[in-house]
C-alpha cells in the first residue's frame, strides 16, 4: 500500500502561517466593529453626516465604506438599510448592490489567499470529492446559497477556501442578491420617503402597499427557492 506523500515542511509552514493570519483577521474584525468607537458610525445620522463631508463623492465614499463593512462583518441588513434611508429606494438599490458586491469579491480574496491552502490540506478523501463538486457546479452552488438568504459575510469568506471559480462565485453572488437587495432598499427607501416629506398620508398608497408586499414576500423566498430545489431535484 502505498503512503501518502508527506507535503514539503516550507509550504506547509506557510499555509500555516497564512491561515493564523486569516483568523487573526476574523478576530480583529469583530472586536473592532464591537469594541471600538467605530460602532457609533453605524447610524443614519452619523453616516449621512459624514457623507455630506464627501460631496459628490458621497455614493463612492458609501460604497467604499459598504466594502470594508462587508469584511468586518458589520451587517449587511445594517448597511443596506444605511444606504436606503441616505440614498433612497433606487440609487440606494444601486449603490448597495455594487458595495455589497466589492466586500462580496474582498472577503473571496482574503479567504483564498490566507486560507485556501491551509483548508485544502485538511479535506480529506471524502470531502475532497465535495470541494471537486463546488468547483464543477460553482456558479449554481453560490446562487442558491445566496437566494435562501445563507448568512452573507460567513460565506463569502468561506467559498474563498473552497475551489470554486471566481467568476462562478462573482456571477452567482451578483445574481443570487438582486432581488433581496432590491426588495429591502426599496422598503426602507419608501418608508423614509414618506418619514421626510412628513405626508403620513402617503402611508396609504400603492406604493408603501407595494413596498410592504415585496418585503414580506421576501421571507418566503428562500422557503420557495428549497422546494422548488426539491420537486426539481
Amino acid at each position: 500500500m502505498e503512503s501518502v506523500p508527506t507535503p514539503p515542511a516550507g509550504p506547509k509552514r506557510k499555509a500555516v502561517w497564512k491561515a493564523a493570519a486569516f483568523a487573526l483577521f476574523i478576530v480583529g474584525a469583530l472586536l473592532l466593529v464591537r469594541y471600538t468607537p467605530l460602532r457609533s458610525y453605524l447610524t443614519a445620522d452619523a453616516m449621512g453626516r459624514f457623507l455630506e463631508t464627501a460631496g459628490i463623492w458621497a455614493p463612492l465614499v458609501f460604497i467604499l465604506v459598504y466594502t470594508a463593512g462587508v469584511c468586518l462583518f458589520v451587517p449587511g441588513t445594517l448597511l443596506t438599510g444605511l444606504g436606503a434611508a441616505i440614498f433612497g429606494a433606487y440609487w440606494g438599490f444601486v449603490y448597495v448592490w455594487i458595495g455589497a458586491m466589492g466586500g462580496a469579491s474582498l472577503a473571496f480574496f482574503i479567504g483564498r489567499t490566507l486560507g485556501r491552502e491551509f483548508a485544502a490540506a485538511l479535506i480529506g478523501s471524502k470531502l475532497r470529492k465535495y470541494d471537486d463538486a463546488i468547483a464543477r457546479n460553482g456558479f449554481a452552488t453560490v446562487l442558491y446559497l445566496r437566494l435562501v438568504y445563507f448568512p452573507f459575510t460567513p460565506m463569502n469568506f468561506g467559498m474563498g477556501l473552497t475551489k470554486v471559480r471566481f467568476w462562478d462565485y462573482l456571477a452567482g453572488t451578483g445574481l443570487g442578491i438582486l432581488v433581496g437587495t432590491f426588495i429591502f432598499t426599496f422598503f426602507i427607501g419608501t418608508i423614509k420617503e414618506i418619514w421626510m416629506s412628513g405626508n403620513w398620508g402617503g402611508l396609504i398608497s400603492f406604493k408603501v402597499f407595494f413596498s410592504i408586499g415585496l418585503f414580506v414576500f421576501s421571507f418566503f423566498i428562500p422557503r420557495l427557492i428549497k422546494k422548488l430545489r426539491g420537486e426539481t431535484g
